[in-house]
């Protein structure tokens, strides 16, 4: 269900205003009723005057009001998923997880700037399929290909380096783990864009790409991070209580290796301090892949129901003028509320 209108839902602060002006009529008629006279004698003068007539108009009101404000947002619901053609290409994102993606040399830190760029890329994208992997010590699928982008940012922004007990930079894991996402029998193009500081990351990271390469699969790098680098703060509540030490107890620094990362990428490198560069350089990328027609399921015939609202809404006002505030007959006579007759 999505809302169509929801602008309108502030509207909703009519509720309590009503209710609170109904309160406040009925506590002046009853401070004048006590000024007339006895509250027992004015009873008695008016016998037909019923005491749940007016919470019942009142609630009835209240539920016309909700209803008008509901039609008003128009509410919209899917009735079937439907397979539809699209034309794109498999994208999957290699996002580094490990402890030094913790560091805030690149503000607010390399693993929160790696979530904006992929983000930011997401956005930009058309009707590519898309999938995301982390990464540290050991490689993690997070979520296979999919063209839903809400579920994908969703996923995106739980990343964390609690995700992988390993630690350090397993490019060579990543790469595999991403090449087994894409469909060999497949024709859609596959892109891996791998995000990394590229420190302290294993050995045969250039032998993977190159297996992957032979599998046509094309390896983008965006390095995060600076060559001065940065410590890497050790966080409890929020709050830094120290900084990573290695084994001697000194403060590691940890610097970005844009070099390895050129490397796995044959030059298809793009520094990743900024977005705008970032997005131009994958959007002159994607304009040059190939892009091939596949099937997609999705949600589709979203239809709107404002006029079930609207219309028990006018039902609603409609039975509030026949409901008057004094006493039905019939339903006196069975003293359902214990009303005096």
């Amino acid at each position: 269900m999505e809302l169509d209108e929801k602008k309108y839902l502030y509207l909703l602060i009519l509720i309590p205003i009503v209710v609170c002006i109904f309160l406040f009529n009925m506590y002046w008629k009853r401070k004048k009723q006590r000024e007339f006279g006895d509250l027992e004698m004015v009873k008695r003068l008016s016998p037909e005057k019923s005491v749940f007539k007016p919470v019942l108009k009142i609630t009835v009101l209240l539920l016309a009001i909700l209803c008008l404000i509901i039609g008003l947002v128009n509410p919209k619901i899917g009735t079937k998923m439907e397979t539809v053609k699209r034309e794109g290409i498999d994208i999957v994102f290699a996002v580094d997880v490990s402890k030094s993606m913790l560091a805030e040399d690149v503000a607010p830190s390399r693993l929160q700037k790696s979530k904006q760029l992929v983000s930011q890329i997401i956005n930009n994208l058309g009707s590519d399929r898309i999938g995301i992997v982390a990464y540290a010590g050991s490689a993690f699928p997070v979520l296979p290909i999919t063209s839903d982008y809400g579920v994908a940012k969703m996923y995106l922004q739980n990343m964390s380096p609690d995700m992988v007990s390993s630690q350090g930079t397993s490019l060579d894991e990543a790469i595999r783990l991403s090449a087994k996402y894409f469909d060999e029998k497949s024709k859609t193009s596959k892109l891996l864009i791998l995000i990394s500081d590229g420190e302290d990351h294993s050995e045969g990271a250039v032998a993977a790409a190159e297996e992957a390469n032979k599998l046509g699969m094309r390896i983008i790098t965006i390095g995060v991070g600076t060559e001065k680098g940065g410590t890497i703060p050790l966080r409890e509540n929020g709050v830094i209580r120290s900084y990573q030490k290695d084994q001697n107890g000194e403060t590691v620094t940890t610097k970005l290796n844009q070099e390895g990362l050129k490397t796995i990428a044959k030059g298809d490198y793009v520094y990743g301090g900024s977005t705008k560069e970032v997005l131009e350089y994958i959007k002159n990328a994607l304009n040059k892949i190939q892009k091939t027609e596949f099937e997609a399921t999705q949600m589709a015939e979203f239809q709107s129901q404002f006029q079930w609202f609207i219309g028990f809404a006018f039902l609603l006002l409609f039975a509030d003028v026949f409901l008057l505030e004094r006493k039905t007959n019939w339903i006196k006579e069975l003293n359902l509320f214990n009303e005096k007759k």
